[in-house]
């Protein structure tokens, strides 16, 4: 009896230990399955981290892309404007700065130093006569230059009669230095206008869009005043920048004319001087 008590004792702690062991690798197995899961995912979390980056630096280069130069958006907005008034307005600032930039070219060769000038012609008085004189100012350019040599070469008939000479010679000069320049204002003029002739064509336009439509669109209106609206903004452009160098051109004139006066007035005083000393 009691060896068989002691059996099913021994064989009660055998078959314990057994499902003990069978319950720990249970368990093991569980906790490495959940290691595993939890590694992999992390890895698909690093790998998803790893892409955002990529996905944002393909977008950059088409941000770069989407951008527009200011060359690309004003030949854009010239074409959306209409070629018709959009053209004839381009015509009249190629116009105006062509003669503008004529116009400087020759104001700026036909300044003179007067003062120097009128050193020369004195010096030359004095030492070779009106001859001389006159030789100084034909190597010299410029309308001051030739309006001395008109003064001089009448300088035997008297002094009232270089005075009359130099007048109307310089009313000459000055005829040729604003030639031009009332060509630059008609072009200042004459953009804006256009401009806004084809503002309101193109308005007429967008009305009778609206009514081929039946339904006022707010899309349909907003493209329309916006196309007739470029015009007017290309025109008021093309007459301010003409206007600087206008008045550019015309404060140039202006001092050059002032230089001829006081330099006229001079070449009198001088050959009252001359005058006298014979």
């Amino acid at each position: 009896m009691k060896k068989l008590f002691a059996l099913v004792a021994v064989t009660g702690l055998l078959s314990f230990g057994a499902f003990n062991k069978t319950f720990a690798q249970e368990e093991t197995a569980a906790d490495t399955t959940e290691m595993t899961t939890d590694s992999a995912m992390a890895e698909e979390a690093a790998v998803e981290e790893v892409k955002e980056p990529v996905k944002e630096e393909v977008q950059e280069p088409e941000v770069v892309k989407a951008e527009q130069s200011f060359h690309q958006i004003l030949k854009t907005k010239f074409i959306e404007g209409g070629p018709e008034f959009m053209g004839i307005v381009l015509l009249c600032l190629i116009l105006g700065l062509a003669i503008v930039i004529e116009r400087i070219i020759y104001l700026n060769m036909a300044t003179t130093n007067t003062d120097k000038l009128l050193k020369n012609v004195e010096n030359a008085l004095n030492s070779g006569g009106v001859d001389a004189a006159k030789e100084v100012c034909r190597n010299t350019a410029g309308p001051v230059a030739s309006i001395f040599y008109q003064g001089l070469d009448r300088s035997h008939e008297g002094v009232e009669m270089v005075e009359k000479t130099v007048v109307s010679y310089g009313s000459v000069q000055m005829g040729l230095l604003e030639k031009g320049v009332s060509w630059i204002s008609l072009f200042i003029a004459l953009a804006p206008m256009l401009g806004f002739m084809g503002t309101v064509i193109g308005m007429i336009g967008a009305f009778d869009a609206i009514e081929a439509a039946g339904d006022i669109s707010p899309s349909l209106v907003a493209g329309g005043i916006k196309v007739a609206l470029l015009t007017t903004v290309f025109g008021l452009i093309v007459a301010m920048i003409l206007q600087v160098f206008y008045n550019y051109i015309v404060a140039k004139v202006d001092s050059i004319v002032n230089d001829m006066e006081d330099a006229s007035i001079s070449l009198v005083d001088l050959l009252v001087k001359h005058e006298l000393k014979k």
